[in-house]
């Protein structure tokens, strides 16, 4: 007996208690932040390719060419510190429709070019010794960080106004967040691809200067969620 009225007992402050517990008043919205940016430099991988019969020939065209061009790299003023191997590879290849072996050669370059002035001009440079494969071209800036700040900012504002306007008809007030969710995910603008055919049709054209880019702007992008209390 004495055990029932205990679970009886602690059931009804159970209850009680769960009746004292209001529940808060709040609205949730999400708010963004957009912030377009002019690149200051681009990230470029390039790579020379060879296909041959014979694996030690395919290999000793490829390091030609890939010494050319990195005297080339040198030589245009680009520092160590900005130009990096990524991948070399020597592949032996069955070609089914000749039924023979076949072997390729390849070697892949990042280079980081800080004044994106000098794209042209450093591209066709690299064409005419001997690069045959643009793989990406990445914008970036060196600020990034500063404008995502930015970018958060802003949406948070864009919540706040969002909640705001919600509530304005209510005859109620916008009170302190509750809860911030960060919804961000990181943007890649689309970025400009070209192959080995291309390559040698633009050196074919002779070295008139000419414009081949167009820059654009990046896009920072922050999205959240926020809950804030009604008062």
């Amino acid at each position: 007996m004495k055990k029932l009225a205990l679970v009886v007992l602690t059931l009804f402050v159970s209850m009680s208690h769960a009746q004292e517990q209001k529940q808060i008043p709040q609205v949730s919205v999400s708010g963004e932040g957009k912030i377009k940016v002019k690149p200051d430099q681009v990230v470029v991988n390039f790579g020379v390719e060879n296909v041959g019969k014979d694996a030690q020939e395919v290999k000793k065209m490829n390091d030609e060419k890939i010494e050319n061009v990195l005297k080339f790299i040198k030589k245009f003023g680009i520092p160590s510190s900005d130009f990096q191997t990524t991948n070399v590879s020597l592949n032996r290849n069955y070609d089914y429709d000749k039924k023979k072996y076949n072997f390729q050669a390849s070697q892949s370059i990042t280079i980081t070019l800080k004044d994106i002035s000098k794209y042209d001009e450093l591209m066709m440079g690299l064409v005419d010794n001997g690069i045959n494969n643009i793989s990406n071209v990445e914008f970036k800036s060196t600020e990034i960080e500063k404008y995502k700040s930015e970018a958060r900012k802003l949406a948070i504002k864009d919540a706040k106004k969002k909640a705001e306007d919600f509530v304005s008809v209510l005859g109620q007030k916008v009170g302190k967040a509750l809860l911030i969710t960060d919804n961000s995910s990181n943007y890649y603008p689309p970025q400009p691809m070209f192959k080995g055919a291309m390559l040698e049709m633009a050196a074919d054209m002779g070295g008139a200067p000419r414009e081949t880019l167009a820059v654009g702007e990046i896009e920072v992008i922050t999205n959240v969620s926020v809950s804030f209390v009604l008062e």
